[in-house]
């Protein structure tokens, strides 16, 4: 794995731009602390920042063609690059290492925009042609690893993570208001433009390209998770789980290929538990947090994951994580995220790399599991709401509206988001605050349309779908990689690690998009065929498992003095009094303090934004 970064189009002397290139990599150093390297003409400058799995002693990049006027700058990993290595031999190409990454350069030259379609695996990358003074570059199909951009001037600039781009010279931050006012809904950054004005994430399945000396960008998507449930019956459980079986040992069998010790993550639940069975290292990695009696049972998965790990003959290393390191290790997660991110797992994940990368430069994990086979518990509210919603909608408005006015009670939630449509009760895995608390708790709403207007496209894309598909679809093409996958990359690269995730794998996908939905929840049970598939190979405790997915006890923590102090002191602030309504955000804390609703979502994500926007812009 690595880091890259660049920029074309800017006149400058040949030591200004050397001294640029080393600044911008070296805010993305630990993407790649290997090796570096910087490559330069009149035009372009492309720097690399390398993290070696792969031909150590090969590969050093920027890579050039073997008529030098093709550069490449490529982060991630391409799992079919032997097959197309033979393809490509055999189109005349000469290959001068083993490195994956030299795949993608002679790719370009044989298939051009074509290639990224063609590739099986993660990837950023660039190529700069400098006979045609054009820049290409592309991103995976489900946005695992990130690349950002902005024009500013003349010159097009590139780079894995937003901090390379805020070292360009001349750029000046500012806030991009829509983005928070989305955020406080989503809890990540869900628009194509990020927290910073005039920078953008090219989006997953996408490529760019752009000419020196023109201002159009040319950006193309080439691929959208789309859904094709086959019909019911079609094909018999068993010959479901058969394919499924034989697709995922596969892809875990491509994903640890590596010329170093590759481990893998370990928590309680399905997805970690069957990748592990199919496994070939021998270390496993898993963190929980530090709770009393039953307090804490529910968060810490750790004899759980070490039933597992036995039962797989995996070395397991396991860390408690203390309430007062969380809180001392969330202002160097934010800042390693680049953008407020309102999910508190990403300090759970940040310490189970850090102990992992101890060991190993690689792991296998289990993102994606539950978006490619529907193992949110939330996608099986269609079917739990479904006779209800046979009544008249203005009796269950009526009744909805009532129910608003009592207290939190059983029962209150389901009147609730049983009076409305599935567009306007999901927005995604996460629903921080509605419309109306949104423009509560902010300072100065900024006229950002609802999270319903944003979505609409998506929906409209699905009518005719099964409301938990049409959930599912959202998930995959938002949640996935604006949450799931940007920790994943970020906390991972923060301590020089690659996570692998075999789950999102193509041919994974072709199986999983055609499952019919009574393979994927059967009534309260989710990722129901993936259950099936791990009870082949693993005990029924680890296949029946419902999911917890890094439970971190911040419930708890806010009403204990410690973490109450801290979030009381950030909410007295000046991020806070800048951007929010400074009496209603305590006044939510003291709520939540005194045992009444449960806030900690809520405040959580009016946290982050403000620690993270001290460390960014004051």
């Amino acid at each position: 794995m690595c880091g890259i970064c660049g920029f074309i189009g800017e006149e400058r002397a040949m030591e200004e731009k050397q001294r640029i290139l080393e600044d911008m990599l070296g805010t993305i150093r630990h993407r790649g602390p290997d090796g570096k390297g910087i490559c330069m003409d009149n035009t372009a400058a492309l720097g690399f920042c390398r993290l070696s799995l792969v031909d150590p002693e090969g590969g050093a990049q920027p890579m050039k063609n073997e008529s030098g006027d093709i550069t490449l700058v490529f982060n991630g990993e391409i799992y079919n690059h032997r097959e197309l290595r033979s393809e490509l031999v055999r189109a005349g190409h000469r290959f001068s290492s083993q490195c994956d990454a030299e795949v993608a350069l002679h790719g370009y030259e044989e298939w051009g925009s074509s290639l990224p379609g063609r590739l099986r695996g993660m990837f950023a990358f660039v190529i700069w042609d400098s006979g045609r003074r054009e820049l290409f570059a592309a991103r995976d199909f489900f946005g695992i690893k990130p690349l950002y951009y902005m024009q500013t001037g003349k010159a097009f600039v590139f780079a894995s993570e937003i901090k390379g781009l805020l070292r360009y010279p001349g750029f000046i931050p500012r806030l991009n208001e829509e983005a928070l006012e989305q955020y406080l809904s989503f809890q990540y950054s869900v628009l194509e433009e990020s927290f910073f004005r005039g920078i953008y994430r090219l989006e997953p399945g996408s490529w760019l390209r752009f000419a020196a000396g023109s201002p159009v960008l040319e950006i193309r998507r080439i691929f959208e998770p789309s859904l094709e449930p086959e019909q019911e019956g079609k094909q018999s459980e068993k010959e479901w789980t058969d394919l499924l079986e034989t697709a995922l040992r596969k892809s875990v069998e491509l994903h640890e290929q590596a010329d170093t010790e590759v481990g893998c993550f370990l928590s309680g639940g399905v997805d970690s538990a069957l990748s592990a069975r199919y496994f070939h290292g021998n270390r496993a990695y898993t963190v929980g947090f530090e709770g009393n009696g039953k307090k804490g049972e529910g968060y810490n998965e750790i004899p759980q994951a070490a039933a597992t790990a036995e039962n797989c003959g995996l070395k397991h290393t396991k860390r408690l994580i203390s309430q007062e390191e969380f809180w001392q290790a969330a202002p160097e997660v934010l800042y390693y995220m680049d953008e407020p991110l309102g999910d508190p797992s990403a300090v759970a994940l940040y310490f189970l790399c850090e102990t992992a990368s101890r060991e190993v430069k690689a792991v296998l994990s289990g993102e994606g599991a539950d978006e490619l086979f529907g193992g949110y518990r939330i996608y099986c509210e269609p079917e739990a709401l479904r006779r209800w919603q046979l009544l008249p909608s203005g009796f269950r408005r009526s009744l909805a509206e009532l129910a608003r006015r009592f207290p939190e009670r059983k029962g209150r939630n389901f009147l609730i988001r049983g009076s409305q449509s599935i567009e306007e009760r999901f927005i995604g895995n996460a629903n921080v605050f509605t419309c109306e608390e949104r423009r509560k708790v902010l300072k100065q709403p900024f006229g950002a349309p609802s999270p319903a207007r944003l979505l609409e496209g998506d929906y409209n894309r699905t009518k005719g779908m099964r409301d938990a598909d049409r959930m599912q679809e959202i998930d995959l093409r938002r949640w996935l990689p604006g949450d799931i996958l940007q920790k994943a990359d970020r906390m991972s690269m923060a301590h020089s690690l690659e996570i692998r995730v075999p789950y999102l794998d193509k041919e994974v996908f072709e199986l999983a998009r055609r499952l019919p939905g009574s393979l994927k929840q059967k009534g309260r049970v989710t990722k129901y065929i993936l259950r099936r598939v791990a009870a082949r190979s693993l005990s029924a405790a680890a296949s029946e498992r419902p999911k917890l997915g890094f439970p971190v006890p911040l419930r708890d923590w806010m009403r204990e003095d410690a973490g109450y102090r801290r979030v009381k002191a950030v909410f007295e602030g000046e991020a806070a009094r800048m951007y929010f309504r400074q009496e209603e955000i305590l006044r939510l804390l003291e709520e939540h303090r005194r045992g009444g609703r449960d806030y900690s979502r809520k405040l959580w994500c009016l946290y982050a934004f403000c620690i993270w926007y001290e460390m960014y812009f004051l």
